[in-house]
């Protein structure tokens, strides 16, 4: 088989990943499971080929990849799909693995995304962080949002990606698509450049040093939307994240401040589901009075009960996201417990 006929494949196939690495056969990944759809293993040889294949498509040099040994960049296949690439060298062969994105934006309802979720879109200044570990669906979720903010206000939405995933079209907002190492040099610098483009929502890719920390907080200050990602799981380590990037001297001043600019948290996992599919499950975290003195004094062990006993605004725990899907079908009991934060809790409420 030839690249594109792995594309095609991945894409027939509704395949989230596509892994070309030498020393076994090419595979996908469809529900969290990998299956291999070539008939041997590939070689080094037919590995280079295939991500040299990559760089081609997308009309990029592969000189910086060959010399750091990782790279990251996007492409479109006309009439196909889109196709976000990690390439990479691992025992001094190439290889990359292929997420398959969709030239449209998914379906909220489809993917179950909640409306506690989705109302953020009404939002117009302050920071929201859509957290959760890779491949959780962080960016899918982004996506609908904006996509919500495009179609019913009139804003001026940037979006500052490391690549850019889902492509928005201009309706009643303006969207600009900014790639880092492309259109900006890193995120921070894109972050200072683009508080002069006159914002109304910024969606910030990933938060990866302390200095862009401190910009995205500065920018929802000061009358932005900010939409941030961070690789962490629950709203609890999501603060720890933010504030242990400071120094200790800085930490107390960085929770003060993050107490007065966070808006929500949103949290959110993968879970197999009873029908084969995958089903999303999500905790939401919205900054009352009561969070904020929690985050603001450093007592962030104690958010999961203020969550669990807030529902009333719009708050929910991820064991009683994963107990909701559980009781509607969507996902069986093992899995409930499986994945729950607190497996034996959940196991009583089921019983």
């Amino acid at each position: 088989m030839e690249l594109l006929d792995y594309l095609k494949r991945a894409v027939q196939d509704h395949t989230s990943d596509l892994f070309f690495i030498a020393g076994g056969p090419v595979c996908e990944r469809l529900d969290k499971r990998l299956i291999p759809i070539s008939d041997e293993k590939i070689f080094p040889q037919e590995a280079e080929q295939l991500i040299m294949g990559l760089f081609a498509l997308a009309r990029r040099a592969p000189e910086r990849f060959l010399n750091s040994g990782d790279d990251d960049f996007s492409l479109s296949v006309p009439e196909l799909a889109r196709f976000r690439v990690n390439a990479y060298r691992q025992r001094g062969s190439l290889a990359a693995v292929v997420r398959v994105v969709p030239f449209g934006i998914p379906d909220w309802q489809e993917l179950r995304i909640p409306d506690q979720v989705m109302s953020l879109a009404g939002l117009t200044h302050g920071m929201v962080l859509v957290t959760g570990t890779a491949g959780s669906g962080k960016s899918t979720t982004q996506a609908c949002i904006i996509d919500r903010i495009n179609q019913t206000r009139d804003c001026h939405i940037i979006t500052l990606e490391d690549p850019i995933e889902y492509l928005h079209r201009n309706r009643r907002s303006i969207v600009s698509q900014r790639e880092i190492a492309i259109d900006s040099e890193n995120y921070l610098s894109a972050l200072r450049a683009c508080l002069r483009q006159a914002p109304d929502v910024i969606l910030l890719g990933e938060m990866r040093d302390a200095e862009t920390i401190r910009t995205a907080m500065t920018a929802a200050e000061t009358g932005h939307l900010l939409i941030a990602t961070l690789h962490t799981k629950g709203a609890a380590n999501a603060i720890d994240r933010i504030v242990d990037t400071f120094p200790g001297g800085q930490q107390e001043q960085i929770r003060a401040q993050l107490s007065m600019v966070l808006h929500t948290v949103v949290s959110q996992q993968l879970l197999p589901g009873a029908a084969g599919s995958l089903v999303p499950a999500f905790e939401v975290m919205h900054v009352n009075n009561a969070i904020r003195s929690l985050i603001r004094d450093n007592k962030t062990h104690q958010l999961d009960n203020a969550i669990a006993s807030s529902g009333g605004e719009g708050m929910m725990t991820m064991d009683q996201s994963i107990l909701s899907l559980c009781k509607s079908g969507a996902i069986t009991a093992e899995t409930a417990e499986a994945y729950a934060d607190n497996p034996e809790q959940l196991h009583r409420r089921l019983g």
